[in-house]
């Protein structure tokens, strides 16, 4: 045996249990990190090497110096480690105890006491422990052996192009660029991903996309995949069979990859804590959710897109994109007091409007107004930039992003970020003034986020629900609801009959709201408050707002069925919900707002964040926050930085040159002519549209899927296409929505050959190939005159080309589209190239 790292003896009448897991951990950390602990019999006086006693709780014969806790266990390992200079392995495994003794409400897992309490009688806690452990030892590993991205270079070099932030932010991760000057608009990049998130529900659409093609999921570090349970599960729903599935999915994933970043169900929204917690400017986010883009908040490149092609992201820590356009959006004045971020969103769909300026394009937000606006009011704007038909949104990096993402208690979650800023003469599609000043109360009229007017336009409009929740309600917007309540209760406001719900975004935001006694007026105020989940904003899960129910909803998307089949529901802030929440009517929120005083709204959030940065004390939960003023304050922000510009070409396989013969070949349909029928639909079909959530989890293949497409908006579309007419003709943002990839499964498995559209959603037009299904772009307005339902219709991939009426029209496809098409999609690419895909 090799000379030992660390020495190890066990005395007195330790379990078998505690020995068993004290020898599991000694072999962990022999396997992971190759370091030696030798077990010895007899106490031992020597400290070289460090010597770990462990003995019982009750055990008084032997040294005071023993080891009498698994607390204190953990604790004399990290020291013995940091003795032995293994520094790394030692700040891995105090955050492995710093998990364990921190409440679950703090983010933490709460399997130990800090105390003296002896070893745990449940094996199970042991056997957490240990996992945890291993898995955070292997997460060293998988960073050490992960590619490295270069460092960013201090200043501009010359002869180099100017960049927006987004092109700054692709640039660094590029593994190689077509111009060593940096790149241009359209041009294909392969990158690095610095995370990957996903919800329980997407999470079987990625394993999907696998096991269809006998492959097994798998992923490329193991601590960099954020999983979290929202969309459907519920303690309210747990004993459902299919929910059952959906959370042993979550922790068959914990266990077979090894999770460092799986908190379990309900804790958190999928973009709350992920973008509180673990998102650092200058990163780059792949999630299976359209809004990923949150992240753009703390200046994180935070991009959605589908299943397949975010599992392919887990797998190997690479995806691709063609730079898109940019436009930005130039902030000025200062917003009055109580306008947040959700006002903010809304006067900005207003003047832009859906799938116009903003689509298949990045949002940059910046300007001196920017400086009034708070990480959370960030939060709300980038997180409905989806609604805007953007690929994503993002926020210049400033002092605020600083101070937010340096006020994180740990610093792994605050030591990886790069600060880019946009050059000054950057090119950008278009650019947009924003007087902040000019921003009232607005909301958004069903069925769309964009049909927006001031709230004093709708006054008295009567309501049969108010909803307070969904990502896009920050903690902010929270505690300034429960401030309106408080005036309205203070002020004797009768409470309408009606339905009302609060839903906080996750259970560090609920932990605060209850220690500052916020939660008390949402109660007082007759609000339901059920466990932390997407609640009414997704309505599929254990609420469900019923059939002719006109609901008013601080959520970020308003889409017909949105919150339940046959349900309306209009959108604003959750200080105007809670104002209009009395009456059941909607309320000019002003009134109350007048009586509450801004320094006491600011110091409650001052205190959130007190409460955020401090060290937990384990196991309990104080009724009262008093932490105001001892804020330390952070380092000076960081110096921006430039990307470092990779260029030399990198030879990378060809998806005409499979490594793997077992590939599926392409059918006929696809590499050739296709030839049928058309059924045209109108613009801006949403995916909530082409299969509602309801039916998502009801139908695990792609032709279940489909035996539900358009069942809401078009009944007959299904016999139709059984009937002959497979090929869709639709207008302008097809697949707007989110970014459910069951919306191009669900036609694929009815038997659709191909979408022909004005425009696809960013997402949507990306999942088309991702899943093998061929979609065509044509913007000629004589294709539609004639391309009407029932019309006959030949599509040759090979040429290019659409015949409808007699007449010809040339439709573009890049190469690589094609060929995942041909391919039956990047699942199958795949299983053809493996970690090779791109």
């Amino acid at each position: 045996m090799s000379e030992a790292s660390i020495s190890l003896c066990f005395l007195g009448s330790l379990s078998d249990e505690v020995v068993d897991f004290v020898r599991g951990v000694v072999r962990i950390l022999a396997d992971a990190r190759g370091i030696v602990v030798e077990e010895r019999s007899g106490e031992s006086s020597q400290s070289n090497p460090p010597t770990l006693t462990l003995a019982a709780l009750d055990d008084t014969e032997h040294s005071s110096s023993s080891i009498h806790s698994l607390y204190a266990f953990l604790t004399n390992l990290c020291a013995a480690l940091e003795a032995i200079g293994r520094h790394a392995e030692k700040s891995s495994l105090q955050h492995v105890l710093d998990l364990c003794i921190t409440p679950t409400d703090r983010g933490g897992l709460a399997i130990i006491s800090n105390d003296s309490s002896g070893w745990p009688s449940e094996p199970t806690q042991l056997q957490s422990v240990q996992s945890l452990i291993e898995a955070w030892l292997e997460a060293l590993n998988a960073t050490e052996s992960a590619a490295q991205l270069p460092a960013p270079l201090p200043a501009k070099t010359p002869n180099t192009w100017p960049m927006t932030l987004a092109e700054k932010i692709l640039v660094q991760h590029a593994f190689s660029l077509p111009s060593p000057q940096g790149v241009r608009v359209g041009e294909l990049m392969r990158l690095s991903v610095d995370w990957v998130i996903a919800s329980e529900l997407s999470w079987v659409g990625m394993k999907h996309s696998m096991t269809s093609i006998g492959e097994k999921p798998t992923v490329w570090r193991n601590d960099r995949f954020w999983l979290a349970g929202d969309h459907t599960v519920d303690p309210r729903v747990y004993h459902q069979p299919r929910v059952q599935e959906l959370m042993g999915g979550m922790e068959e994933a914990r266990k077979t990859f090894k999770m460092t970043e799986n908190q379990g169900s309900n804790y958190t929204i999928l973009h709350t804590e992920f973008v509180r917690e673990r998102a650092e400017p200058g990163m780059l986010v792949i999630g299976s959710d359209s809004h990923t883009c949150s992240g753009g908040a703390v200046s994180s490149l935070a991009i959605g897109l589908g299943a397949a092609d975010v599992m392919a992201a887990l797998a190997t820590g690479e995806t691709w994109i063609k730079s898109p356009e940019s436009i930005r959006v130039h902030f000025s004045g200062e917003p009055a007091w109580y306008i947040r971020g959700k006002d903010i969103i809304l006067y900005i769909l207003k003047k832009l409007r859906r799938n116009t300026h903003a689509a298949d394009r990045i949002v940059e937000f910046g300007g001196p107004g920017a400086k009034h606006l708070s990480c959370d009011a960030r939060f709300a704007i980038c997180n409905m930039c989806t609604e805007l038909g953007a690929i994503t949104g993002i926020f210049v990096p400033d002092e605020v992003t600083h101070q937010f993402v340096s006020s994180r208690r740990h610093s792994r979650y605050r030591s990886n970020s790069v600060y880019f800023q946009p050059d000054p003469d950057a090119s950008y599609a278009a650019t947009f003034h924003i007087d902040l000043s000019e921003v009232e109360s607005f909301v958004a009229l069903y069925p769309s986020p964009d049909n927006v007017v001031p709230v004093t336009e709708k006054l008295d409009m009567p309501l049969d629900g108010c909803f307070i929740g969904a990502c896009t309600t920050t903690e902010e917007d929270l505690v300034l609801a429960a401030l309106v309540l408080e005036v309205g209760l203070q002020r004797g406001l009768e409470l309408a009959i009606g339905k009302r719900m609060v839903v906080p975004g996750s259970l560090p935001i609920v932990s605060s709201l209850r220690a500052l006694g916020l939660l008390d007026f949402f109660e007082r105020a007759g609000f339901e408050q059920p466990a932390v989940s997407c609640s009414l904003c997704l309505g599929m899960g254990a609420d469900r707002a019923g059939h002719g129910e006109n609901w008013l909803s601080s959520q970020n998307r308003n889409f017909k069925n949105r919150m339940g089949h046959g349900s309306v529901g209009h959108i604003c802030s959750a200080a105007v919900v809670a104002a209009s929440s009395f009456s059941m009517r909607v309320t000019d929120p002003r009134p109350l707002l007048s009586q509450i005083r801004p320094e006491r709204y600011q110091r409650l959030l001052d205190k959130c964040r007190d409460w955020r940065a401090a060290e937990p004390a384990a196991g309990k939960r104080p009724a009262k926050i008093a932490l105001a003023n001892q804020r330390t304050k952070p380092a000076p922000m960081p110096a921006y930085v430039e990307p470092y510009r990779s260029f030399e070409p990198r030879v990378a396989p060809s998806l005409d040159q499979p490594q793997s013969t077992e590939l599926e070949k392409p059918r006929d349909s696809e590499a050739g002519i296709i030839r049928s029928k058309v059924y045209a639909l109108d613009d801006f079909v949403d995916t909530d549209a082409i299969i509602p959530a309801a039916f998502i989890l009801e139908s695990p293949t792609d032709a279940l899927l489909g035996s539900h497409c358009l069942e809401f908006t078009n009944p007959d579309f299904r016999d139709q296409v059984r009937a002959g007419l497979e090929v869709v003709v639709a207008g302008k943002a097809f697949g707007c929505g989110s970014s459910r990839e069951e919306a191009p499964r669900a036609l694929k498995g009815l038997g659709v050959k191909c979408v022909i559209a004005k425009s696809f959603s960013f997402i949507y037009g990306r999942n088309q190939p991702t899943i093998g299904l061929l979609g065509i772009i044509i913007t000629d307005e004589r294709f539609y005159d004639l391309a009407r339902t029932g019309a006959a219709i030949e599509i040759d991939t090979s040429a290019r080309t659409v015949t409808v009426a007699g007449q010809r029209f040339e439709f573009v496809m890049d190469d690589m589209e094609l060929a995942l098409i041909r391919r039956n999609g990047l699942a199958a690419a795949y299983k053809s190239f493996g970690k090779g895909v791109f």
